[in-house]
């Protein structure tokens, strides 16, 4: 054979496998779905175990994966504001059986960080599991009744001190909003936690915090804190009295303790509205349901196409916020 011959029998050979790679690979995208899923899934949940997150995802791992046939399991993989969990994933073989549980961290690390090990399109939003609103709280005793009354106490004297778990968190969000938009003025005193936070205005270190619902209620029913409105658009289930920042008359003060799901880029469509419609049949289980409202927590569920019109919308909110505060993670 003369190698001109071997030359072109060699091209054709490598063609010729590549368009059989390409078919099979082809014909896996297409049968796999209809299959998915065959082994164990992965939820990797960005946060440490108990949190408001945590038990958002193992309540729609419970119910998922009796709709899907297969084992779901959690991993905690908490650290950088999410970053830590969020690169696992984004990282991930997009086969549909490693998935992220997201919060609004995944939505704006990178508005406010200055590196990301992945970038935000790495990510594909999949499900909404369900949020917990967030509380404004303040010590108990604290003259104030509402937001109005709040508001207008803190822009006398040198103003007051607002807890935060860290730049970036639901709370340094709340408190943006109520400076940029309301004029409240607050001088913004980071804690590494939640439960810092929370500690620091039970111990009148600070005038306020918010925090979320699951969080909140504990100190709210034992009358150790006093909640001045709730975050989100409607009521707490499990806390009705509480009027909402909108019906106050504070309708940008729109910030939740949101769960959601995310998938590495890539994974196949058909996955991803399984995963989607099999995480909606779990927060429509009754015992399911009535146990998060319990915890202060609200089932949302609804349509893949539902969770990507969110993510956009909150993408577009906290990065108003952002804007307007200068928010960076130094």
């Amino acid at each position: 054979m003369t190698h001109s011959l071997r030359g072109t029998f060699a091209a054709t050979f490598v063609a010729t496998a590549l368009a059989a790679a390409s078919a099979g690979s082809a014909a896996w995208a297409q049968a796999a779905p209809a299959a998915w899923p065959t082994k164990p899934i992965r939820l990797i949940v960005p946060f440490s175990a108990g949190g408001a997150n945590d038990l958002m995802a193992r309540a729609a791992a419970e119910g998922a994966s009796k709709a899907l046939g297969q084992p779901i399991v959690i991993e905690n993989k908490p650290g950088g504001g999410t970053t830590l969990g969020a690169d696992v994933v984004a990282k991930s073989a997009p086969d549909g059986y490693t998935f992220l549980i997201s919060a609004a961290g995944v939505i704006s690390n990178s508005m406010i960080k200055k590196s990301m090990p992945y970038k935000d399109a790495d990510l594909e939003p999949v499900a909404m599991i369900g949020l917990a609103p967030s509380v404004v709280l303040v010590p108990a005793d604290a003259p104030y009744k509402n937001l109005k009354e709040f508001i207008a106490a803190s822009k006398t004297g040198e103003g007051f001190h607002w807890a935060t778990a860290g730049t970036g968190s639901t709370p340094h969000f709340v408190s943006g909003v109520l400076q940029t938009k309301y004029g409240a003025k607050l001088d913004i005193v980071p804690y590494k936690s939640g439960s810092e936070s929370i500690t620091a205005v039970l111990g009148k270190q600070v005038e306020a915090t918010s925090e979320a619902s699951i969080v909140a209620l504990p100190y709210l029913k034992s009358g150790k804190l006093k909640a001045l409105a709730d975050t989100w658009t409607s009521r707490i289930s499990a806390y009705p009295d509480l009027s909402t920042a909108t019906e106050q008359g504070y309708g940008d003060l729109r910030i939740a303790h949101w769960a959601g799901i995310h998938a590495p880029k890539g994974t196949p469509p058909a996955i991803l509205d399984k995963m989607s419609a099999a995480v909606d049949s779990a927060m429509k289980t009754p015992a399911i349901a009535e146990r998060l409202k319990g915890l202060g927590i609200e089932p949302i569920g609804g349509t893949r196409a539902s969770f990507v019109r969110f993510v956009d919308e909150e993408r577009a909110r906290l990065g108003a916020v952002v804007k307007a505060t200068g928010m960076k993670d130094e």
